[in-house]
């Protein structure tokens, strides 16, 4: 069910929505000052062009504006910028229409959830998709949406999986050509994760691939029995696009059940890996997986960022990952070639990888009955928020959780549709648990810097060519860092944790920093 509202009487006065073409997302964010997609661009760098905020009058920024929700679930939407318009998600599914300039509302679609949704954390959005003249949602009931950018009304609607089972859709699609690529939440119910690619014009899928294969498929003996059928993988995070190879890098969940891994004994492919798939037709190209048989619940489902960079005296196309796992990875994005990978956060699981990239797992690590003390925490070194690269700097920027976690095995029956956890977790005794923002060189993984955050972060980064990393934390701070050298510039308290990733844009040629914080999204303005 939905309902759509259309706010603008007025029409005339008011930005109207301009066609985005795949080539425009090909571009990515660029000086005019729009952001079409999720991560900036495909190459997911989370990185703005845009410098007339810069190291000198970043002290001067103030908001500009502020749009509030009317839910109490966590805000986590990367905003989308096309022509004026600023396109959001709201929880539990919703999408609001804004003047970028102002603030005020357009129109709202607003869609009636069942009550009888399974969800493991929080009823949430993280963004949409743009393409043509139509907005595209992934919903928590499991069913992508298309509305008009100029009205919201709906224009297509199909069902991607059950929700019934504990399917849902809380990540932002992403448009490729004339497709619309999503993924699926749900880890925590025995699900069998996948990816879907659909016709952008009439909802038609074009393609499917299953994170766990079946019977007669390459890795299905990697799954004990039957256990393939109830075991996850989900694909909760937006991936990213190399046109070059036209590959698309998806991260996939762990395995089900999360903490009793005797029921699932082997590897458990394709769990906790990166993918690389044909965008045409979903053909596995390579995989690599970071955490073999993970029954730590260290979802591989970060963001994958493309960069290039000289490995041993070689130019390479790369992609770089820092894992839930605590271990920073360097692979090549042509060939799945693990190229390297070192901690980059307190770790007690794995001695090392070896020459493949495996981990090398120390003992008395894994989940028992009593209880088993391990770094990094189920929440992991890394999470579902964005990191930044930043060409102007040759830094990637990564939000790190510095905790760890005390997990126990328990008992793990499958039944369709409800929690499949097979134990549980709490926080260390005693521990202080903190964070950091740091920068490193994204081929060798050295640090450049740190910034230190008083709690472990929820809030991904955004970098700039005015020489800025903008970020947030659980007290409420949203903030400003010099990108070169980490020095604090800004800092604003909103009241409210930043559990979401910074963007920036243009409008009427002023450029703004927009990020929710609590159930608000501010946009940041010089004035």
């Amino acid at each position: 069910m939905k309902i759509s509202i259309f706010l603008a009487l007025a029409i005339g006065a008011l930005p109207l929505p301009s066609q985005v073409a795949h080539e425009s997302i090909l571009k990515g964010a660029t000086e005019s000052g729009d952001w079409l997609t999720y991560s900036g661009n495909y190459s997911a760098h989370r990185h703005s062009p845009l410098k007339q905020i810069d190291e000198s009058n970043a002290p001067r920024l103030k908001p500009a504006w502020a749009y509030q929700t009317n839910s109490m679930q966590r805000f986590e939407t990367t905003p989308l910028v096309s022509g004026g318009v600023m396109y959001i998600s709201e929880p539990p599914s919703h999408v609001t229409a804004l003047d970028a300039r102002t603030g005020r509302p357009l129109w709202k679609y607003r869609r009636v959830i069942p009550d009888d949704i399974r969800v493991c954390c929080g009823a949430v959005n993280r963004g949409v998709a743009l393409l043509g003249d139509l907005i595209f949602i992934g919903t928590v009931d499991a069913h992508l949406v298309a509305l008009s950018a100029k009205t919201g009304v709906v224009q297509w609607d199909v069902s991607v999986a059950n929700y019934k089972g504990g399917y849902s859709i809380t990540g932002a699609p992403l448009a490729v050509k004339d497709k619309i690529v999503v993924g699926v939440s749900g880890g925590e119910y025995g699900v069998r994760g996948l990816l879907d690619a659909y016709d952008a014009k009439t909802g038609k899928r074009a393609w499917r691939f299953w994170t766990i294969p079946g019977p007669g498929e390459k890795g299905n003996e990697t799954w004990k029995g039957d256990s393939w059928k109830s075991g996850s993988a989900a694909t909760w995070v937006t991936g990213a696009y190399d046109p070059d190879t036209n590959l698309l890098y998806w991260g996939t969940g762990n395995p089900g059940p999360d903490w009793n891994g005797d029921v699932r004994e082997g590897d458990n492919l394709y769990s906790d890996c990166l993918l690389a798939l044909d965008a045409d037709t979903g053909t596995l190209k390579w995989y690599f997986q970071f955490t073999p048989h993970d029954v730590h619940d260290w979802d591989a489902t970060e963001v994958p960022v493309l960069v290039e960079g000289e490995v041993r005296g070689r130019k390479r196309k790369l992609v770089v990952f820092p894992n839930r796992n605590a271990f920073y990875y360097v692979l090549d994005r042509t060939t799945g070639e693990f190229i390297l990978g070192k901690p980059y956060a307190k770790q007690t699981w794995a001695k090392g990888l070896d020459d493949k990239g495996r981990p090398i797992r120390l003992p008395g690590t894994f989940p028992t009955v009593e209880g088993t003390k391990v770094w990094p925490a189920v929440a992991g070194a890394n999470n579902w928020y964005s990191p930044s690269y930043s060409p102007s700097t040759g830094l990637l920027y990564v939000s790190v959780r510095e905790a760890g976690s005390v997990y126990f095995i328990g008992e793990a029956e499958f039944k369709e549709g409800e929690r499949f956890d097979g134990g549980g977790f709490r926080s260390v005794p005693g521990e202080d648990e903190s964070g950091a923002v740091r920068a490193f060189n994204p081929v060798n993984g050295q640090l450049a810097w740190e910034y230190r955050l008083f709690s472990p972060p929820w809030a991904g980064l955004l970098s700039t060519a005015g020489g800025l990393v903008f970020g947030g934390t659980n007290e409420g701070q949203f903030f400003a860092l010099g990108a070169k050298t980490g020095k604090l510039l800004w800092r604003f308290q909103a009241g409210g944790a930043a559990r979401s990733n910074p963007m920036s844009y243009l409008s009427g040629g002023k450029q703004y920093i927009a990020m929710t914080m609590g159930s608000s999204l501010y946009a940041f303005g010089v004035e």
